[in-house]
């Protein structure tokens, strides 16, 4: 299954932002904004939806999860997945009926007193997800599948469970590799220009409202520069903005660097 999925996922790292940006900008906006509560339902119903799959696949007889090739139990939760993204969405106009009055992008505006933009934070978020998930997803299963297999099996013999030795062995083996896909992730999305220009609605005065639209210090650089005048206070303004965004990048870039050679020094004895 690792040798199917993981091409797959790498694909999507050719993608160009700017393709995800158009997405998102024309038909990502719109569908959220028709779906709010479905969105939101399924944020909550996916992880849940995903455990109790789990559980259930714990509590079957021995003699029917056999039955499933070793590696492919994953697969399992893609029916799971699809029926409660299904579902959540399927109710999403139902439950704006119900809870909402039958508009909750209103209710948003007229009770809670909040502004709702059509591209805002939450587009991005999602968007960035798809830019973003495939290069943490690649540098972390290379980081779990470099754990020696001798540290698996051992544990397995001294007596563990299988899930003590993902926890307690394996996960604790490749903390560093798993880190340092995180923050390259992280690192991704703040340098990110074109997903983030095309999703918000591109909106200089921003506020801590996940429903308005936002620019980021790399998007302001990328549209104000062409239209500044050299020398101008406006030219220097947009390289101070530049000289911000290196040097947050530089101190997280340090500070990960430093956490992930604490962690290889604390777990290289495992």
């Amino acid at each position: 299954m690792r040798r199917k999925v993981k091409p797959v996922i790498e694909l999507m790292e050719a993608m160009p932002t700017v393709i995800l940006g158009f997405f998102a900008g024309l038909f990502l906006a719109p569908y959220l904004e028709a779906h709010l509560p479905g969105v939101f339902s399924l944020m909550l119903l996916l992880p849940l939806g995903i455990l109790v799959a789990g559980f259930g696949w714990s509590r079957l007889p021995e003699s029917i999860r056999l039955r499933v090739p070793d590696g492919w139990e994953a697969a399992i939760l893609i029916p799971v997945i699809l029926f409660t993204g299904w579902f959540a969405l399927y109710m999403s106009p139902f439950m704006e009926t119900w809870f909402f009055g039958g508009d909750m992008r209103l209710w948003i505006t007229n009770d809670l007193g909040i502004t709702y933009d059509q591209r805002n934070a939450l587009v991005v978020g999602i968007a960035m997800g798809f830019a973003v998930i495939p290069n943490i997803y690649s540098i972390a299963e290379d980081a779990v599948f470099s754990v020696p297999r001798s540290l698996t099996l051992g544990s397995l013999a001294l007596g563990a469970t299988p899930w003590q030795t993902l926890t307690r062995v394996v996960i604790l083996t490749a903390s560093p590799g798993i880190f340092s896909a995180l923050m390259i992730g992280m690192g991704r999305a703040v340098g990110e220009t074109m997903i983030v220009l095309m999703a918000t609605g591109n909106t200089p005065v921003m506020e801590l409202n996940l429903f308005e639209g936002m620019r980021t210090l790399a998007a302001n650089v990328a549209v104000e520069m062409p239209e500044s005048e050299v020398g101008g206070s406006h030219y220097r303004v947009l390289f101070l903005a530049a000289l911000v965004l290196l040097m947050f990048t530089f101190v997280m870039n340090t500070l990960a660097e430093l956490i992930r050679q604490r962690l290889r020094k604390k777990y290289s004895s495992l």
